[in-house]
């Protein structure tokens, strides 16, 4: 794989890999996982799961860190429109170029360790 410069480059390339059946299990993001935070995850983090309203959940429980003063991201899945939506910092969205370096990151950290389109992008 040559390197890839754009955000469609990337999500064109990760939606053509799995084309096969899937190794289901946590130990593959787990490995990676260890490499990208060798130490642990240096910021706390806030699960917001379920059925429905979890939109909503965030968007309060950002707005409210927000104006405490807390740098916030946010992660949510699926995106509606851009994958950029995905990502946000402070309530702005993530740019490509951003998203391609997170990416840049995880393909130079994963080795010959395989990942879905999911876990790339979570």
């Amino acid at each position: 794989m040559g390197r890839l410069k754009t955000l469609d480059e990337w999500l064109d390339w990760q939606e053509s890999l799995h084309t096969q059946e899937i190794d289901l299990g946590l130990e593959r993001v787990q490995k990676v996982y260890r490499k990208l935070f060798p130490n642990g995850v240096p910021f706390q983090v806030i699960t917001v799961a379920g059925t429905n309203g979890k939109g909503s959940t965030i968007t309060f429980i950002d707005s409210i860190y927000q104006q405490s003063d807390f740098k916030i991201g946010a992660f949510t899945s699926p995106h509606l429109i851009k994958y950029n939506e995905r990502f946000s910092v402070n309530g702005k969205m993530a740019s490509d170029e951003r998203i391609c370096q997170a990416f840049d990151t995880i393909e130079v950290l994963r080795g010959d360790t395989s990942l879905t389109y999911f876990e790339r992008s979570e």
